[in-house]
């Protein structure tokens, strides 16, 4: 409303005839170039330039906004290296840059810059504020399609603001590089390693290392490395030490799966530090051994109601008893009563739960062994191969409990989530730069380059 009622108190329509109707054109496009400068500095520091002109440009279906800068000659030409005075040494040929569209209107800027004689010598090209290199897009572009980008995939974000799809990774990745250089690592004191499964197969290859920080309020990604071996756990906390002096003295906590080379990883390079099991991965492992059994004991029934009744509980058992109710119930009743290996099965992986209410290290010891020793005893091999595992990583789960229970691996699996929604936004990404570039972006709570405008 602010820009119409300025715009026609400009025009300060008067009919007469064909000389005021010229006029009152006039007063309108200089209202109207008024204000679209004053959209440009407001969106984008122009100290030390001016707008020169702002015009509409092209055919219709295919017009841009022009807008043309200038040097105020009040101030002088900075080096863009140090950013002092300098003299002019000679000019460079008109550039333009891309800029933040305007109602649905591509923008354009142009300007001719020169280049100066740098105080610590040779001729450098004069500082721009909104200018970044030899790129082609304006910084404030750049920061408008990285932060659009955040929310939809690429290629809608390309569509929707008539660019391509490269001019929305060169922004992303400059957003990334100046984040990941001015981001702060100082107070990390609890880590959450994980993999991520990308691509196809189950090679190394196909996978990648996650590195979190999830101390209590901040949850963002650290770091990201391909494959799952101790050379990429260790290149990443190789990484993170370099990036911040003292980063691994800091850590007091950190959460992982039974993946060997990060559990020998870890204990190399911070073994102060508690390793705390991931619960999640313990009950994925209890919910295998449960199918394991009701498969093998499923194919041997020979009786049809047998059959009839174990058919369709195979999700019942996987589910948590004390969540299974009503209709449910009763098939669960019925499938344990036709499958004495399952119940006796089930039985074990739902008892396990009690070992993780407990809260002295001593008592959650007493209770594995004991549960363990069940579990030898059972004759059934799927849990006692599990029994087996958990005997032999004893002191690392109940390091669980010597953290207090405050870290897990949920918020791991909860940041994982995230990052396979931005690979299903994309129909996945097939080179890991750019998916390395994605992750990066969306869950890395990186600082933005300074605006003076946020745009979304």
């Amino acid at each position: 409303m602010g820009f119409v009622t300025k715009t026609l108190r400009a025009c300060e329509w008067r009919p007469r005839g064909l000389i005021g109707s010229a006029n009152i054109q006039n007063n309108l496009a200089t209202a109207i170039q008024l204000q679209l400068k004053t959209l440009l500095r407001r969106v984008q520091d122009l100290a030390g330039f001016i707008v020169k002109s702002v015009r509409l440009v092209g055919d219709p279906g295919h017009t841009h906004i022009e807008a043309v800068l200038a040097a105020d000659p009040r101030f002088k030409r900075r080096c863009s290296c140090c950013g002092k005075p300098g003299r002019i040494h000679d000019y460079l040929g008109q550039r333009h840059w891309h800029f933040v569209p305007l109602w649905g209107f591509p923008v354009i800027l142009r300007y001719t810059p020169c280049r100066v004689i740098c105080p610590q010598g040779g001729a450098t090209v004069e500082a721009m504020p909104w200018n970044r290199g030899k790129s082609p897009y304006a910084s404030a572009y750049m920061l408008f399609l990285a932060r659009w980008a955040r929310r939809l995939s690429w290629k809608e974000t390309a569509a929707v603001f008539q660019t391509s799809w490269e001019a929305v990774r060169r922004s992303v990745e400059w957003v990334v590089e100046w984040g990941l250089e001015n981001r702060v690592l100082t107070g990390v004191t609890a880590l959450g390693i994980d993999e991520l499964h990308w691509g196809r197969g189950k090679k190394s290859e196909n996978f990648v290392t996650l590195i979190y920080q999830i101390d209590a309020g901040v949850r963002r990604l650290l770091w990201i490395g391909h494959k799952r071996k101790e050379a990429t756990i260790k290149a990443g906390i190789t990484f993170l030490e370099q990036q911040c002096d003292g980063f691994l003295a800091g850590l007091r906590v950190i959460c992982s799966d039974m993946w060997k080379p990060y559990l020998k990883e870890i204990a190399r390079q911070a073994g102060w530090a508690l390793n705390v099991l991931d619960p999640f991965h313990i009950v994925q492992h209890l919910n295998l051994a449960v199918d394991t059994v009701r498969r093998g004991e499923q194919s041997r029934l020979r009786d049809k109601a047998a059959r009839a009744r174990a058919k369709g509980g195979r999700f019942l058992l996987l589910k948590r008893g004390t969540r299974v109710r009503g209709k449910a119930r009763e098939k669960l009743k019925a499938v344990l009563g036709s499958l004495g290996a399952t119940s006796r099965a089930w039985e074990l992986k739902e008892s396990f739960r009690k070992f993780w209410q407990y809260r002295s290290p001593t008592w959650a010891a007493a209770y594995l062994r004991a549960w363990t020793s069940r579990a030898l005893r059972s004759r059934l091999e799927p849990m006692r191969k599990v029994a087996r595992m958990l005997r032999s990583h004893e002191e690392l789960l109940l390091n669980y409990f010597r953290a207090k229970r405050q870290y897990n691996s949920g918020v791991v699996e909860g940041m994982n989530n995230k990052a396979r929604v931005e690979l299903a936004r994309s129909f996945g990404h097939r080179s890991f730069i750019v998916l390395k570039l994605v992750l990066y972006h969306t869950l890395g709570a990186l600082p933005e380059p300074p605006s003076s405008h946020k745009f979304c």
